[in-house]
């Protein structure tokens, strides 16, 4: 709760799950651009919202693990940012809203209460709840490795707050996928919008390239696959196989797929070139840096096998988006 001290909510924050470090890993790869020698994450070290305090968030930074170094290498700095608001739920807001309209209309007369007078009600009513709820928390990790930027989630929300906070200490990033590494231009698609920094279409031509190709796999039985077509978004699930050749030979872009390389079993967010439900296996080690760079090991890994794949295929990319009317991707200097 907001009330705790120190040591209950540094205990508590200890038990959210760490991807980077443990469990299946979601990761998106960023390129650093700018970076002091020494990011002084302590001076936006994170804060617990307090019962009586008035700010409804605290976003900030803490150590892997309790007064661990931020620094677990020669280039290399481990560090979570945790993202706590307090937000009451929009149900329990609505009832108390209607309890407080029929409490102010039965005393002062009126049929109705005016624009002005309900909005004030409103603001009470979540005012009022929002001190009887506890604050709900979010531990993203992240690994700044060199040049690289490791987050350890997928969420536009959440990397998008986590680039701002990391701006503050000197550290600028940008997303990584291999189109922008080749510096190659966007082409025209009569059904695919690119909406975010980093996405492309070349993403989910990679996607097609790679399934058809054949040496990085679609899950067989249990497999999940999203597609754009230019009705609608359809999603698969099962033994997609069948199904999913169907809809490549119609034109479907295929968005992401649970996917299987060799070890990695993991889904690739096509478009944006991001990793979630990666599942790694790793040995028993006597500390958790010697876990996490084994880890984070095995990540880099597959993105470099992918990274490999897609300059492979890129002429193949080239001759689909020529077949289909587009621009083809620009020649690496």
């Amino acid at each position: 709760t907001g009330s705790e001290d120190a040591a209950a909510w540094q205990r508590r924050e200890r038990s959210f799950p760490l991807s980077l470090l443990s469990g299946s890993a979601s990761v998106t790869r960023f390129t650093v651009t700018e970076m002091p020698e020494e990011p002084d994450f302590d001076g936006l070290r994170f804060e617990p919202l307090l019962a009586a305090g008035e700010r409804r968030e605290s976003i900030g930074f803490l150590p892997f693990e309790l007064d661990a170094p931020y620094r677990v290498g020669h280039d290399r700095f481990a560090f979570r940012v945790r993202i706590d608001t307090l937000r009451p739920d929009p149900t329990a807001v609505a009832e108390r809203f209607k309890e407080l309209v029929a409490t102010e209309l039965a005393a002062s007369g009126l049929q109705y209460l005016g624009s002005r007078k309900r909005r004030e009600l409103r603001e009470l009513a979540a005012e009022e709840l929002v001190h009887r709820t506890a604050p709900r928390a979010k531990v993203v990790e992240g690994c700044l490795d060199g040049r690289t930027l490791w987050l350890g989630t997928t969420a536009k929300a959440h990397l998008g707050t986590i680039l701002l906070l990391l701006r503050q200490l000197g550290v600028a990033a940008d997303f990584h996928a291999p189109w922008l590494a080749a510096g190659e231009d966007e082409p025209q698609h009569p059904f695919f919008e690119v909406r975010e920094p980093g996405q492309s279409v070349w993403g989910c031509r990679f996607l097609r390239a790679l399934v058809e190709e054949g040496e990085v796999l679609v899950e067989p039985l249990v497999g999940s696959v999203r597609l754009q077509t230019r009705e609608a978004k359809v999603t698969l699930a099962g033994a997609v196989i069948p199904e999913l050749l169907r809809f490549l030979d119609e034109g479907a872009e295929p968005l992401s797929a649970r996917l299987v390389a060799g070890d990695h079993r993991f889904r690739l967010e096509a478009s944006t070139f991001r990793v979630s439900s990666l599942s790694l296996e790793t040995a028993r080690h006597d500390h958790w840096t010697e876990l996490f760079d084994e880890r984070l090991e095995k990540i880099a890994a597959l993105f470099e096998l992918l990274d490999g794949k897609y300059r492979e295929l890129r002429p193949r990319l080239a001759e689909d988006d020529g077949a289909a009317g587009g621009e083809a991707p620009q020649a690496e200097a």
